[in-house]
């Protein structure tokens, strides 16, 4: 199960940088993410209420106030940013493919967190994490083509990566939902109401006109809601509960590939030699934590404030 359910955020997940450039080509960017995480988290909702009865969302108020801050870290920051970033005009958006790139980063991110907090990686890992920002700096670094990444988009997907890692590391060290799946709903609604909140106080709401948004626009956002939220971000966080976050980080040098490979053939998105360097510099030092990472992983993940410390690698 936690490796079909990788395949699916492998897969899925890198074809949703696509579909977010095609959703905010005619729909605002911050109420398009909305718009995706609300309707996929009432659909959840419903789901488990009927298959489980009337209490099957009940948590109490330190879960639902746990899962309303990764909601936002993951969500709101970390996916809301990433939409953000590219949006806009050409030469400005980030291309699909480069933010899928600069994603890449979150389990080097990761690696810090855990450093900061008291852990102490193997040495491998520090080179791993060292080799992928490496790579970062050549994906960012000016060049004298058309098709360089703008550099502020570049630091927005960052942020965005920034903030995901330390939701998902908070994930496994705060009191959560037991279940994953209820645990889903509530980052979702949480992570939808503070996008509502941002999109209105940077006017998308007022200028929002359903008329004036494309067809291809309304179907990228369907696919959004159906494949990247309900179906892999419910595996994503599944996995947190299930699996070591190093194996379920991996995720992250896989949906690049994909990501790169449908903008380049749908879209047209350049594929410059200073892309792919960078891009492969990235991939290689996340695939060094990871493996160096993985021997280290004795058992499955939790997301309870007790988690143990074989669980907390």
């Amino acid at each position: 199960m936690i490796w079909t359910a990788l395949i699916v955020v492998y897969v899925l997940w890198g074809s949703t940088y696509l579909a977010i450039r095609i959703t905010v080509e005619t729909l605002p960017p911050l109420l398009s993410a909305a718009l995706r995480f609300t309707v996929a988290g009432l659909v959840l909702a419903v789901v488990l209420r009927l298959r489980r009865g009337p209490g099957a969302l009940r948590v109490d108020r330190r879960q639902l106030g746990s899962a309303a801050l990764v909601g936002v870290l993951l969500l709101t920051a970390g996916n809301g940013l990433v939409v953000l970033a590219e949006s806009g005009p050409p030469g400005v958006a980030v291309p699909s493919g480069i933010a899928a790139l600069l994603v890449a980063t979150v389990p080097l991110l990761v690696v810090l967190l855990r450093s900061a907090t008291g852990d102490r990686p193997p040495i491998w890992t520090f080179a791993g994490v060292t080799l992928g920002f490496v790579g970062l700096i050549l994906l960012v670094l000016p060049g004298g083509s058309s098709a360089a990444v703008p550099l502020l988009g570049a630091l927005t997907v960052v942020a965005a990566a920034t903030s995901w890692s330390v939701g998902s590391f908070l994930s496994g060290r705060i009191r959560m939902p037991a279940d994953p799946f209820v645990a889903t709903v509530y980052e979702m609604l949480a992570g939808a109401l503070a996008l509502v909140a941002l999109a209105a106080g940077r006017g998308e709401l007022a200028d929002f006109h359903p008329a004036a948004v494309s067809t291809r626009s309304w179907l990228a956002l369907g696919y959004l809601m159906v494949a990247g939220s309900l179906v892999a971000f419910t595996a994503y966080v599944w996995l947190l509960h299930n699996a070591p976050i190093s194996l379920v980080s991996t995720y992250a040098y896989v949906n690049p590939a994909v990501a790169v490979a449908l903008g380049a053939l749908l879209v047209a998105e350049p594929i410059t030699p200073q892309v792919l360097l960078g891009g492969a510099v990235i991939v290689a030092g996340v695939a060094l934590v990871v493996t160096t990472e993985r021997p280290r992983q004795a058992g499955t993940g939790s997301r309870s404030g007790d988690t143990p410390e074989r669980d907390r690698q």
